[in-house]
């Protein structure tokens, strides 16, 4: 079973999705219960691949490789590491949550509905574990589809222009990052004389500084767009706040991650000299850290309560895209776990957004107040969710942020001095938002007979704030998960950094490192001798 463990969890929604399609549309509670245990048996298959998974061990695991169209170069590739375990989990597990929270919200074509989330869920599971260029372009055209009707069908009053908007914006960075992949396949080419699309052996492609660049920049646009990062985020709001609520949730818990694993995956191993020029470097952080405080301070101003969360999106994926270009362990290890935290924390923003909303059909902060007197419940898991995405120590958000700001402080002192500005103003945004919705007296009186949550709508919460707690307490099994595929960027990107500082292979600072400041710069062209590592400690 092992070797098509990977297959087993990326066709299981399909399986569902097939299945689901022989069900008579009048049959709705049929419907609701299989897409729900379509959804959960997702996440249980999924499970094995954490107990099974091996820390410490170089490369990927669960590997399937199989010829699909060799006149081509692309193959069926998949392969797990660190990175991609921690992202797979987090999707089976939102995926099914966001399948569970959609039980009354969803009326209106409901078969449909279903069908395209478990489509989604396919798209982007395929995007985490290809290691194959053609068949990760392909998952990540296919996630489009379902998002959009998603959007356009179930959202809400300007839903097709809010649809037809986020596709238009994601398919324009596809286009280009494409032209940036089909560069590097016929420069492998003509390098090596064969036609190939995967990653490995992309990697060995060696091209001038300038094509590196060249790439690098049509690769950016496209991650940068899903990401999004300042100022590519117009399309975000907009998705968010026209999106039923469980596409919100899978969009800002899943989607917007498959930028930030893009660079992860392919800008920084297949392009270690544009992505340590300190050109590219500087611009990414600066565009970094103008998103983190742009995005607090739009999130302030905000008078709906969707939007607020849609832009504390901007704000924390910032934080993650300055983790990345920090280019140390630190960094990359703590915008990776980053990632995940956001996932968790804005998935249940978006999630308690959606159990007010089904009882009062409205999102302005102005229409509530006191809300904690009358659900109390719903007071005690909003209070969680936002401190969650506030930082609070003991909850995850917190060890993410401050494991970015050790890695950014590491590279450059200012630019840990600007982001750690993004965190008081994210307090103050979400302690705003909390104060005017649930404390004082109730100021409305439509909100005197609301019903606190029920079982289900609980039983949504629980497993994402067990998460929450877990990370924030006990964060290590996560560096660990993260440590070897980590060590690896950062090596190559930065070839002889940890035997600089004398450190074996392996020896990935966790938490913990030297302070300095670090200065971004372009690395020596490759040679028999490791080169130094770019800047040099105060």
């Amino acid at each position: 079973m092992d070797q098509h463990l990977l297959s087993i969890v990326l066709l299981t929604p399909l399986a569902g999705l097939l299945v689901l399609l022989f069900i008579p549309a009048k049959s709705r509670n049929l419907i609701r219960v299989w897409a729900n245990l379509a959804g959960l048996a997702g996440f249980l298959i999924s499970l094995p691949l954490v107990w099974r998974f091996q820390t410490g061990v170089p490369g990927y695991q669960f590997e399937e490789r199989a010829d699909w169209i060799p006149t081509l170069g692309a193959h069926y590739h998949l392969g797990m590491d660190g990175i991609s375990l921690l992202l797979v989990m987090l999707t089976t597990l939102m995926g099914f949550l966001s399948i569970l929270s959609s039980w009354n919200a969803i009326q209106d074509r409901m078969k449909e509905y279903y069908a395209m989330f478990l489509l989604l869920q396919t798209g982007m599971i395929g995007v985490f574990l290809s290691l194959d260029f053609f068949l990760f372009y392909v998952f990540w055209e296919l996630v489009l589809v379902p998002m959009y009707f998603i959007i356009g069908v179930w959202g809400g009053p300007r839903k097709l222009y809010a649809a037809i908007k986020f596709f238009l914006y994601t398919l324009a960075g596809s286009v280009l990052m494409l032209l940036g992949i089909l560069t590097l396949y016929f420069q492998h080419f003509k390098q090596f004389g064969f036609y190939t699309f995967e990653i490995a052996d992309l990697m060995k492609t060696d091209l001038t500084l300038g094509m590196q660049q060249w790439v690098f920049w049509a690769f950016f646009l496209g991650f940068a767009i899903k990401v999004p990062m300042f100022p590519f985020h117009t399309w975000l709001p907009d998705a968010h706040v026209e999106a039923p609520t469980a596409g919100s949730v899978i969009l800002a818990a899943v989607l917007l991650k498959m930028g930030t694993y893009g660079f992860l995956r392919f800008s920084l191993p297949l392009l270690p000299r544009a992505s340590m020029d300190k050109t590219i470097v500087e611009v990414l952080a600066v565009l970094s850290i103008v998103g983190i405080i742009y995005g607090a301070l739009v999130s302030l101003m905000q008078q709906d309560w969707k939007k607020l969360v849609a832009y504390s999106s901007v704000s924390h994926l910032g934080f993650c895209t300055l983790g990345i270009f920090s280019m140390n362990p630190n960094g990359i290890a703590g915008s990776v776990l980053q990632q995940i935290n956001h996932g968790i924390s804005t998935g249940m923003l978006f999630l308690v957004i959606g159990v007010i909303y089904e009882r009062r059909h409205t999102r302005e902060i102005s229409e509530y107040g006191g809300l904690a007197h009358v659900m109390p419940r719903f007071a005690v898991i909003f209070a969680i969710a936002m401190l969650s995405s506030a930082g609070l120590p003991l909850l995850n958000g917190f060890i993410g942020e401050f494991t970015i700001l050790q890695g950014a402080f590491e590279a450059n002192r200012a630019w840990a001095a600007f982001a750690v500005t993004g965190v008081i103003l994210g307090a103050a945004y979400l302690l705003w938002l909390y104060q005017r919705t649930m404390l004082g007296q109730v100021t409305n009186g439509k909100n005197l007979g609301l019903p606190d949550m029920s079982f289900r709508e609980v039983a949504v919460f629980v497993p994402l704030i067990a998460w929450a707690i877990w990370i924030g307490v006990y964060p290590k099994p996560y560096f660990e998960i993260l440590r070897e595929p980590v060590r690896e960027i950062v090596e190559r990107v930065r070839p002889g950094y940890f035997q600089a500082r004398g450190q074996g292979p392996g020896g990935v600072p966790a938490v913990a490192a030297g302070r300095g400041q670090v200065a971004a710069a372009e690395p020596p062209a490759p040679g028999p001798r490791p080169p130094a590592p770019a800047g040099g400690d105060r």
